[in-house]
């Protein structure tokens, strides 16, 4: 005897919660990036220096970045921000929230430092390449840090669900 199996037809329904159930509001807001768009700037970074023209294209990459990353702060902080919405939802998250909060400052902070040394004709362009390399990394460490935050907000299971 041969079983049927219905057919699912349709658009696939995500459900209401997801596990410890938390809601999944924050996953329909569009999605933020702490990096804004970083192709202008690497791309300008990487070419050599003594090229003409080149500070300019620093500061033209630096500009999505500084729009994006001031963008996510917006979106992330305040009482209508994705952090509140989390603590709300998961208060054993605060530590991580206020780490990620703290660490909007030192962002903006290195994001000015980069803006003002590429505007210094006479900055030396080892001292700019450092301060670029230091802006990626805390960047990419604040957005995996971030990541990681929202993975044990919505992907860890506390217990008590089956």
């Amino acid at each position: 005897m041969t079983r049927e199996v219905p057919m699912v037809s349709g658009p696939i329904q995500q459900p209401p919660t997801l596990p410890g159930g938390l809601r999944p509001s924050a996953a329909r807001r569009p999605p933020t990036t702490p990096l804004g768009d970083l192709h202008p700037l690497t791309r300008a970074l990487a070419v050599a220096p003594a090229e003409p023209r080149w500070r300019e294209h620093v500061l033209g990459g630096l500009g999505p970045v500084r729009q994006g990353f001031a963008e996510h702060v917006r979106t992330t902080e305040g009482p209508a921000g994705l952090y509140a919405e989390l603590l709300g939802q998961a208060p054993r998250l605060a530590r991580g929230v206020r780490l990620l909060a703290r660490e909007h400052a030192a962002i903006t902070a290195a994001l000015a430092a980069l803006q003002q040394a590429a505007e210094l004709p006479d900055a030396p362009v080892d001292d700019l390449l450092a301060r670029a390399a230091h802006l990626l990394r805390v960047l990419a460490r604040h957005r995996q840090r971030g990541a990681d935050l929202l993975w044990e907000a919505y992907e860890t299971d506390l217990g008590g669900e089956t």
